[in-house]
């Protein structure tokens, strides 16, 4: 579970706490790695769920798994394609628009 305050509020807290089965951990913070297994996930989602038609569970592990099956015949990894600079000028632009609609100098 991602580290989102609303996931940490009494009400969550109750909710898990009646529903011992259910084990929470937290991802790190500032994970940037994540964000490729989340990428990855989606890729999963879109070329082998959200079109289907899956009447029952088994046929929905089945279309994972051919994935994952032909996914991993010639895995390639994900890979940074922004540059550093690109990026930096990104935060800059940000901050000096933030900077601007508050008057801050």
């Amino acid at each position: 579970m991602d580290n989102y305050s609303t996931n940490k509020t009494a009400l969550i807290k109750s909710w898990l706490a009646k529903r011992p089965r259910y084990h929470v951990h937290f991802t790190p913070t500032s994970g940037s790695w994540l964000n490729q297994v989340e990428r990855w996930f989606a890729l999963l989602t879109q070329r082998a769920i959200k079109r289907g038609a899956h009447t029952s569970i088994s046929q929905l592990e089945c279309a994972i798994r051919d994935y994952i099956e032909a996914h991993n015949q010639e895995p390639k990894p994900f890979i940074w394609t922004k540059p550093a600079d690109d990026i930096l000028a990104s935060i800059a632009r940000f901050a000096a628009q933030t900077c601007k609609i508050h008057r801050i100098n």
